[in-house]
């Protein structure tokens, strides 16, 4: 059995120290490719230097995540435009609003968001998007730009029904991550994850966020990592009444498809 993880911090602080030993557990747990997310100048050019680490393992996006609005800038701009020219991504992203938190002014989240939109459309590249709490002015924004997108992903999914439908009638894919294991704040998404096409669904740990609850024994530390991918795929699963094989099989296709990871770079 073979999973991908398609959204994976593996830039993040925590994994500075024993990064080796965690992609060699991934592997083990049958996690046999990663798209490690870029979300700020620093992020980017860790993931992409760790899929040039990590050839057909490891591959990149490059972007600016919502609480980091206020830093767009030139040089960020120019990173993903030479890096997505140059191939060395599978998507433009992480983007998107988030109203949540309200870190960055949404104003700020907005342009920053309209702006990778249109890189992404330039280079022709899928969209790895990010949505909290403001679906009502995510979708009008990236209803502009989808007839130029490719593909997009509404990565780490957890909003409602009619949001799903809405993605979905858009043609958007949706990533699902340990938020569904979670009996307390995800039990909508549980029952709402077999309204998702089986060519439209894909999986991601988020980590070192969302561990799943599921998790038996439970985990002694609170950092996720990509070795727990398997207990999103058996929660899915059992949401949507199909197999553990075949949740994995449809969703590793799927990245395959979507990212492109098996186009030669």
């Amino acid at each position: 059995m073979e999973l991908t993880d398609i959204g994976a911090n593996l830039a993040h602080e925590s994994f500075a120290e024993d990064l080796d030993a965690v992609l060699s557990r991934a592997q083990a747990a049958g996690v046999s490719r990663l798209v490690v997310t870029g979300s700020d100048l620093h992020s980017n050019r860790h993931a992409i230097s760790l899929a040039e680490r990590y050839p057909g393992l490891c591959f990149a996006t490059a972007g600016l995540h919502p609480h980091h609005a206020e830093d767009w800038c030139s040089e960020l701009e120019q990173l993903i435009r030479d890096s997505a020219a140059a191939r060395q991504l599978v998507a433009v992203g992480e983007t998107g609003l988030d109203f949540f938190r309200d870190i960055a002014p949404r104003a700020a989240q907005e342009k920053a968001f309209a702006a990778q939109l249109a890189i992404a459309c330039e280079h022709d590249m899928p969209v790895f998007l990010h949505q909290r709490e403001a679906h009502a002015r995510f979708l009008p924004i990236l209803r502009e730009y989808l007839p130029a997108l490719p593909r997009a992903v509404v990565h780490c999914f957890t909003d409602s029904r009619d949001a799903l439908d809405d993605y979905l009638e858009a043609g958007c894919h949706i990533g699902i991550t340990g938020w569904v294991c979670d009996e307390r704040r995800g039990r909508d998404l549980y029952e709402n994850v077999a309204r998702i096409p089986d060519d439209r669904l894909m999986i991601e740990t988020d980590c070192p966020y969302l561990m799943p609850r599921t998790i038996r024994p439970k985990p002694k530390t609170r950092r996720n990592e990509p070795a727990n991918l398997p207990w999103v795929v058996d929660t899915i699963a059992a949401a949507r009444g199909q197999s553990v094989e075949q949740v994995a099989t449809l969703t590793h296709a799927n990245a395959a498809r979507f990212f492109g990871l098996d186009a030669p770079r």
